[in-house]
């Protein structure tokens, strides 16, 4: 992005000044009039003071990113694992709460890792929710409902808390993972199982290939939205449906059942909805079921 500097008009200008505006900055008497000088050019200053960024007063990549995550307030967008992590005031304000309501989500830093992804689900669980790690409009709900509980409160974890063990995601490090797409559908989940696995643990060794024959592999998952004619009495095969922890349990039950080695394992995603939270949603559910299978299993022995 071009930087936005002193002088500069128009709706971007206007855009910064409603993000510093809701920051608390004083604008002056004019407010939001899409100029950028005087009160607007002191508040961006001021800005990249606190938040140990060059005081040049421009707005450009570095304070623009930082002026976004300031702004983010929980519920504005949906928040799951992946990689890179999310970050951001929405972040900082979840994990506060989920701390002091005894969830373990580590040090208020705004970012969405391991451990907060594990307090959300431990908290939706609580909750009555499906613990699948997504802060989507249902978590949102519940923590509002029990803002009386947490608002105001110091958001650091206790430090009995901050040992709190995040996903079980050890074994993604001991086993070489294949996951196989044949078709569209499975590509897009393909690469959100492998993002959420490496956001999980950064040595999980999962590999997205398009033909599995010639790789090694200790676990071969092949995705699609069907499954191919024949392939069915060829190897355990597991309807995606909705994800969670349904999926997870047949995931892992089809991967013991697997009679031959290295294991072969397909994922039909017939009937799946493809919107964000549902692709998120089947990619927990096929992590944490392939979590299970294989600390189930004889570790390999790694090359």
């Amino acid at each position: 992005m071009r930087p936005i500097r002193k002088g500069d008009r128009g709706p971007a200008v206007e855009d910064v000044q409603r993000r510093l505006r809701v920051l608390g900055a004083d604008l002056g008497p004019t407010g939001i009039d899409g100029v950028f000088l005087g009160a607007t050019l002191a508040a961006v200053e001021d800005f990249q003071r606190r938040h140990a960024l060059p005081e040049d007063g421009d707005v450009g990549p570095a304070t623009w990113a930082a002026l976004v995550d300031a702004t983010f307030t929980l519920g504005d967008r949906l928040l799951y694992l992946r990689s890179p992590y999310f970050h951001g005031a929405d972040v900082r304000t979840l994990q506060g709460a989920l701390n002091v309501l005894g969830f373990a989500a580590g040090d208020p830093d705004g970012i969405f890792g391991a451990y907060t992804e594990r307090a959300v689900r431990e908290f939706q669980s609580n909750a009555g929710l499906p613990a699948d790690g997504i802060v989507g409009p249902d978590a949102v709900r519940a923590l509002a409902n029990l803002r009386h509980v947490w608002a105001d409160k110091a958001p650091e974890a206790l430090d009995a808390l901050r040992r709190a063990p995040a996903r079980s995601a050890g074994v993604l490090s001991r086993w070489r993972v294949v996951v196989a797409a044949l078709d569209d559908p499975g590509s897009a989940l393909a690469q959100r199982l492998q993002n959420l696995a490496l956001a999980s643990n950064p040595d999980a060794r999962v590999e997205v290939v398009h033909d599995p024959n010639g790789a090694s592999f200790d676990v071969a998952v092949f995705l699609s939205e069907e499954i191919p004619v024949g392939r069915a009495d060829e190897m355990p095969c597991v309807v995606a449906g909705a994800g969670g922890d349904t999926l997870a349990r047949r995931f892992e039950v089809g991967m013991c059942s697997a009679s031959a080695r290295p294991v072969r394992i397909h994922v039909a995603l017939s009937g799946a909805a493809g919107g964000e939270h549902d692709v998120q949603r089947i990619a927990v559910g096929l992590l944490d079921g392939l979590c299970l299978g294989l600390a189930a299993s004889t570790p390999p022995v790694l090359p």
